[in-house]
């Protein structure tokens, strides 16, 4: 099957990529995160998908345009949800790469992080799919967690210490917030 799979980062995506092609599916890759900032982290991780795609023979789309502006829209005055409207808007985006490339399926290496809501993520994406007659390719790539990690160091890309959104950064150097969020 040909898949297409979003990519939030050049790490997150090596084992994903790794498992979808042992199992046969062809992979490519569309790297769509309006949700970065600031700019500078917006274009380090380009860099980075870039260089697996280069390094792994895997052919990506970028979109380069900086769309924080979109983002923010989406989530002001929402920001407890925010992660839900994130996810939407780039699996979203995703069906309608996929439709365009005459893919067979989509996932997302979101479904790597041990910080992301992976029911929702799922609930999403068969919805997604039902409504695009997709196929919505669920797998729980945490479990290749530290390989992903030890073959990133390898390849010595860049590695985000955040997932890429304001509030994040905000919550990483913020100890009262993290730990108000923490107690929830």
């Amino acid at each position: 099957m040909h898949i297409l799979m979003h990519v939030c980062c050049g790490p997150c995506s090596l084992y994903p990529l790794k498992l979808l092609r042992s199992k046969g599916h062809e992979v490519s890759g569309w790297f769509h995160n309006p949700n970065i900032h600031p700019y500078r982290e917006f274009k380090a991780r380009i860099q980075a998908v870039r260089s697996v795609s280069k390094q792994r023979d895997f052919p990506i789309e970028i979109d380069s345009n900086y769309g924080l502006t979109q983002f923010l829209r989406t989530v002001v005055f929402h920001e407890t949800v925010r992660c839900f409207a994130c996810v939407d808007m780039r699996l979203e985006k995703t069906v309608e790469m996929a439709k365009i490339i005459g893919a067979e399926g989509f996932t997302s290496s979101l479904l790597y992080s041990k910080y992301q809501n992976h029911s929702y993520i799922k609930k999403k994406g068969i919805e997604l799919a039902e409504a695009n007659n997709l196929h919505f390719i669920y797998e729980d790539f945490r479990l290749g967690w530290q390989e992903g990690i030890d073959e990133s160091l390898a390849l010595d890309l860049y590695r985000q210490p955040y997932c890429g959104c304001i509030y994040s950064e905000q919550e990483r150097y913020d100890k009262k917030l993290r730990k108000k969020i923490q107690k929830k």
